[in-house]
């Protein structure tokens, strides 16, 4: 029960809180689009999803105000899901989430992007990956070149232990999701 100023009682259903914590694993997406629309709106940083580019071949409309996508192809592959501009600095990230409760496999990130955030890195960026275990609830910021230096080794997974050693656990909050901007500041800014 909550007690408002005015006197009004009102109840709080727990199970409602309950399972929208349970499945947040499912909304990395959501979680860093809310994250940024929150950095946005303070104006902390400028950093947007990027649109997959494809071709429109066909379309449907079912009335004058409205248009159906019904055929479209890829034009070219996607680079990262994000990127945009804290503190005079480009950053660009992907994202990607595992239901595995013992590796994260690195089929999952492609080898442009690998490309990409490689060149990111190159022209002093700050470039990284933030993957979340779903079964274990946590998300994880990880350096882009530990990535790559993993990608281009002999494994082809990296063990949950791994994450848990040598990446940075980023905690779930209600403003914003994923506060990664915090490990940012962290590995990029701590002295200043």
């Amino acid at each position: 029960m909550i007690k408002y100023p005015s006197g009004m009682k009102k109840s709080v259903n727990n199970s409602s809180i309950k399972q929208t914590t349970s499945n947040r694993g499912l909304g990395l997406e959501k979680d860093i689009n809310a994250t940024n629309q929150y950095y946005l709106d303070l104006d902390i940083a400028l950093i947007h999803k990027k649109p997959t580019p494809i071709q429109v071949v066909d379309v449907r409309y079912p009335n004058r105000s409205k248009a159906e996508i019904t055929r479209a192809y890829y034009t070219k592959p996607s680079t990262t899901d994000y990127n945009g501009i804290y503190r005079n600095r480009a950053i660009d990230f992907e994202a990607k989430q595992t239901n595995s409760e013992t590796s994260f496999v690195l089929a999952l990130i492609h080898d442009h992007q690998i490309v990409h955030l490689q060149k990111v890195i190159k022209h002093g960026g700050i470039a990284f990956v933030i993957i979340r275990f779903s079964k274990f609830d946590e998300t994880y910021y990880v350096e882009a070149q530990k990535i790559i230096d993993i990608y281009y080794g002999v494994k082809r997974s990296i063990p949950y232990r791994w994450f848990q050693e040598n990446a940075h656990l980023i905690p779930f909050s209600l403003t914003p999701p994923i506060h990664y901007l915090k490990v940012v500041d962290l590995i990029y800014f701590e002295g200043e």
